[in-house]
């Protein structure tokens, strides 16, 4: 019989404030049943298992990713639409550097839903790049390099990989405009 008051939502949230505060490694299914103060069988009444609760972690991780990243954008063009997805992705990878962690580590199998809300994202940023000279295929180019540097860019935060007095904020700023410039003039 279910635990009253325990369910998916709830024990998925758990599983990314854990992830957020512990990293990934953290996510086990013992580690969420202390959170509930249940016995790591009790949880099988609502999930499948480990693999299941990763999956939705992805999933919620993909979700809160577009979603911060469109509310930043809307109404926004060009550089402006660009800078404002940037933001909002650092600012995901910031206040959740677990459930960002799932977003890079898609299952390896192919995952519909998944597929669906990661397409929203690269929709988002290629509608962002219709005011420079790109072709289709360049536009796809244009959204890995942005992917790479923001990936890269927040990674090394996360590890403190940034260790010289400059603001690691404008340094963001001066690879994204270099970045930009040169979409201008790709041909």
């Amino acid at each position: 019989m279910p635990r009253a008051g325990l369910d998916l939502e709830r024990i998925i949230a758990a599983a990314a404030e854990l992830a957020d505060q512990q990293g990934t490694e953290a996510v086990t299914l013992a580690a969420i049943a202390r959170e509930f103060s249940v016995r790591p069988p009790s949880l099988f009444n609502h999930v499948k298992g480990l693999p299941q609760i990763k999956r939705e972690l992805t999933l919620l991780g993909v979700k809160k990713l577009y979603e911060g990243m469109r509310i930043a954008s809307d109404g926004k063009s060009g550089d402006e639409a660009i800078f404002a997805i940037a933001n909002a992705y650092l600012q995901f990878t910031r206040e959740h550097p677990g459930l960002y962690e799932y977003t890079i580590a898609l299952p390896q199998h192919t995952d519909e839903e998944i597929e669906i809300e990661s397409n929203k994202i690269i929709d988002l940023i290629i509608a962002s790049f219709g005011s420079y000279p790109l072709s289709e295929v360049n536009a796809i180019h244009a959204v890995r390099g942005l992917r790479s540097i923001l990936h890269g860019f927040s990674t090394l935060e996360q590890k403190s990989g940034f260790g010289m007095p400059i603001d690691r904020d404008d340094s963001l700023v001066f690879m994204i405009k270099a970045f930009l410039n040169g979409l201008r003039e790709v041909e």
